[in-house]
């Protein structure tokens, strides 16, 4: 496992010094914070506990880890600064998860003790009274009437309009060459 720092970068305000690396680890499983936090400890010639590796980045297929580490002047200034997950991310300080497990245990009973059956009451069955089939009425007496929640209302058969004819118009007739026949008149011509 090889450790090259890319960045180093002093910050007074926050009295630290922040630190952009990369590891190679060629043949190797991807090693853990903690065995980071002490190869950057001795590379940089620090205290592991003053050290916080705030984020790892890995690659699929490339054995190689670039991050981002924090080191501070002194461990109390590291924990007045840094946020409660990364804390315990790091290792510097205990979760509150196990105290709740404690309690949880000293709840169940004991091992190799067991728990008698207790008998299940049963509730007294209701009986539905019976309700008789309803008679079919007319339609118009059962419109009238509501209905009630959770039943659908039928649909409603809707009224079509009586349909008014448009009166034809006979085509136009088309004037011909032709004379008209002459009336005839009664009286004859001798």
């Amino acid at each position: 496992m090889e450790i090259e720092i890319d960045t180093k970068r002093n910050n007074p305000l926050l009295n630290r010094t922040e630190v952009y690396f990369t590891i190679k680890h060629l043949g190797e499983k991807t090693p853990n914070r903690e065995i980071i936090r002490a190869e950057l400890a001795d590379k940089l010639n620090m205290k592991k506990e003053d050290i916080i590796i705030d984020s790892i980045h890995t690659t699929f297929g490339i054995q190689e880890i670039t991050g981002y580490a924090k080191v501070y002047s002194s461990h109390d200034k590291l924990k007045g600064l840094e946020r409660k997950h990364i804390l315990v991310r790091n290792k510097l300080i205990q979760e509150k998860k196990k105290e709740k497990k404690e309690e949880v245990k000293a709840v169940k009973p004991e091992e190799g003790v067991k728990e008698e059956a207790k008998p299940v009451k049963e509730e007294p069955k209701t009986e539905v009274p019976k309700t008789e089939p309803l008679k079919k009425e007319k339609k118009e007496e059962v419109k009238a009437v509501k209905p009630e929640e959770g039943v659908k209302e039928e649909a409603k058969p809707v009224k079509e309009e009586p349909k008014t004819e448009v009166p034809k118009t006979e085509p136009l007739k088309k004037e011909s060459k032709e004379k008209p026949p002459e009336p005839q008149t009664k009286e004859k011509k001798e």
